[in-house]
């Protein structure tokens, strides 16, 4: 039976070719778009439970197929030429297979391989290699405007297959069958409108309908022209299957990313908020163990587990569990978990967190109480921060859920704001006069901006009256009274606005919040305060001072000098004890700063963390005084730095000359005499 229809199969195999290749000739005009394979796709897609048929039988299907195939063929002939140009941009969210089809038919008929033109480009790294060049340059432009792979995300199905990155422990869990409702807020600027509406498709199918009350998105201003009209429309028609279920609001004016949380959380009517960016997709189950922790508690802030979508492939890549942490800069980063939850042996069990990424849930009441997202902060950063200082110290925590993971699509760049470094600086500032008390000249610090650590005319000089000696006997009296107002003196130089803080100070003492001492203590006592800096800032030599001291390449030990700028790689803090660290402030108790060092017998200096130059006895303690030069105290040896054979500089331990060094800031009158 078999070979007596292997010449009918082969013949109308050969029919089925000839009739793609006859619709190409028509894909560049778009005529056959929705008249063909939009049928074609659903009569071509078998159900699992059919399977399992005979190839003979899916043929024979297909042989009818093509009878309808010629009959649409024909009717398309008779098409106006507008009607292709017309539907040649329509997206593929109703027929996610004809991409598939499209993209392979191009690839099929393709003679040779295209010109490579952004070989330097990280969108190319891999993928993209085969792409025609006008789709190249269109894939390029799209990539730099948004930060991702556009080009490709536009050709993705909507709801489109995840992989399910929970343990398996995680799907034995059960939870109750009443749990609060929820609002999902999702926050946006400039977004691309497939990554909005794949980020929309994955709330609605991955969250149980009875669950789900609104889906609230939050334009912070965009000025990206299909997030107008085009968006309202696209809303429309998800509100025709589930009517009032998608809300947007517009901002006016650009106001920042903690503002259009709390523009999210005030429309929000649902029990609990989840406060997501647009550019993620929801796994399955992601839901459930939120609602059913925070029906636990409602003063618990929690986080689900982050996946990352790679910018170019937009592949899925799994990250393992961590808890959420910052550094002295209050930058995000993941800390190991924490030994109490090792010890409960249950990998589903929350993990109690020192801070959160950005993407959270909270009961929306509680979250209102304690102040929401402090609007202060602006543009981006550090408000994930701020929040979460604010929850531990005014009695609620934060954790980590297992079970709950969101794949979040990381850009390769941000194109809205290509220096977040002065939003991110001031907001550090904000944070830790509000909520760090004496430990703030850390974050002071590792920011390299200048603090004053004195009030003026408190410091001690031969000029001083007995009046001006009363004057501070009685300040220093009072201190306790005068302490907000006195600090808001100590800093007044540091040249960083960081806004009014009155109200959010009042939110404080009305929540009757713990000190950041506690929270050092309690809750991260990672973080290692440091009171012996006595100098920090840019080191400079004044045989040239257009060069300072650099940690140079990393990985690598040896410190050079090269053309000064602003970022952490020169950084230097200088102890009272004699150690010199360089590079970016760490002052982590698990991990050490970079120490220079003489080796005692090499002329180059070194870099080594700290205790491993303790250990191998290598020499770390300079004496050093502003404006004098820098001798390590074991060899007498001078850190110095002469010419080199390209006309540079490099630095050398030598017997010392007349060589003189400065360091950009001094802490109170260290130096000065």
């Amino acid at each position: 039976m078999l070979r007596r229809n292997v010449p009918k199969t082969l013949g109308m195999g050969l029919m089925l070719v000839f009739a793609l290749h006859f619709l190409l000739m028509f894909y560049a005009k778009g005529i056959l778009q929705k008249l063909v394979l939009g049928d074609l796709q659903k009569k071509l897609y078998l159900p699992p439970s059919e399977q399992n048929g005979t190839v003979m039988e899916r043929l024979s299907h297909l042989e009818v197929d093509l009878l309808h195939l010629r009959e649409r063929m024909k009717l398309a002939m008779k098409q106006p030429k507008d009607v292709g140009d017309t539907l040649a941009r329509v997206k593929d969210e109703e027929h996610p297979v004809q991409n598939a089809v499209q993209a392979k038919a191009r690839g099929f008929f393709k003679q040779k391989p295209n010109k490579l033109l952004f070989p330097n480009s990280q969108l190319f790294k891999q993928w993209g290699w085969d792409l025609p060049e006008a789709e190249q340059k269109e894939a390029e432009d799209l990539f730099q405007k948004f930060g991702y792979n556009v080009y490709l995300s536009d050709q993705l199905p909507l709801d489109r297959t995840i992989p399910d990155t929970r343990d398996y422990r995680c799907l034995r869990k059960r939870y109750p069958s009443q749990l609060p409702s929820l609002s999902v807020i999702l926050i946006f600027v400039d977004e691309a409108l497939s990554v909005i509406q794949r980020a929309i498709t994955s709330v609605i199918n991955r969250t149980p309908p009875p669950l789900l009350k609104e889906i609230i998105l939050v334009d912070d201003f965009s000025s990206n022209g299909e997030l107008k009209a085009y968006l309202d429309e696209k809303i429309k028609l998800y509100n025709q299957k589930a009517p009032g279920l998608l809300k947007i609001i517009r901002h006016t004016e650009r106001k920042g990313l903690a503002a259009a949380r709390n523009t999210g959380r005030e429309v929000a009517t649902a029990d609990v908020v989840a406060i997501l960016d647009a550019h993620v997709e929801v796994n399955v189950g992601w839901a459930e163990p939120i609602l059913a922790r925070i029906q636990e508690d409602r003063t618990v802030i929690v986080s689900p587990v982050f996946d990352n979508i790679l910018f170019d492939t937009f592949k899925l890549k799994k990250y393992g569990l961590a808890a959420d942490g910052f550094n002295w800069e209050l930058w995000c980063r993941y800390d190991s978990l924490p030994q109490a939850w090792l010890d409960l042996h249950d990998v589903t069990a929350p993990v109690k967190s020192p801070s959160i990424m950005g993407i959270l849930a909270a009961n929306r009441l509680f979250l209102g109480e304690i102040g929401s997202v402090d609007s202060g902060m602006l543009t981006y950063g550090g408000e994930n921060v701020e929040l979460s200082l604010r929850v531990w110290q005014c009695g609620g925590s934060i954790e980590v859920l297992p079970c709950s993971r969101i794949a979040h699509l990381e850009r390769h760049h941000k194109p809205y704001s290509l220096d977040l470094s002065v939003p991110l600086k001031r907001n550090a500032l904000r944070v830790a006069e509000i909520w760090m008390d004496e430990y703030k000249h850390m974050v002071y610090m590792a920011w390299n901006v200048p603090l004053q650590d004195e009030v003026p005319g408190t410091h001690n000089s031969s000029r001083h009256t007995s009046g001006v000696r009363f004057i501070f006997i009685i300040l220093s009296l009072q201190m306790k009274k005068l302490k907000h107002r006195v600090e808001r003196k100590l800093f007044k130089n540091s040249g960083i606005d960081f806004g009014d803080i009155s109200s959010r100070m009042a939110l404080r003492k009305k929540l009757n919040c713990k000190t950041f001492d506690w929270y050092l203590k309690n809750v991260y006592p990672v973080l290692k305060p440091i009171n012996s800096i006595v100098g920090y800032g840019r080191m400079k030599n004044p045989l040239d001072e257009s060069v300072c001291l650099d940690q140079g390449a990393i990985p690598g030990n040896s410190p050079i000098m090269y053309h000064c700028h602003q970022y952490s790689p020169q950084n230097v803090y200088y102890h009272l004890t004699g150690e010199f660290y360089v590079g970016p402030l760490i002052a982590e108790r698990n991990t050490d700063d970079r120490c220079l060092t003489d080796p005692g017998k090499e002329e180059k200096p070194t870099l080594e963390p700290c205790s491993k130059a303790v250990k191998y006895r290598l020499h770390i303690h300079w004496d050093f005084k502003q404006g004098r030069a820098v001798i390590n105290r074991a060899t007498k040896r001078c850190l110095e730095m002469k010419r080199d054979t390209s006309g540079g500089y490099v630095l050398v331990l030598q017997t010392c000359t007349t060589q003189v060094w400065t360091i950009q800031y001094t802490v109170g009158n260290w130096g000065s005499n």
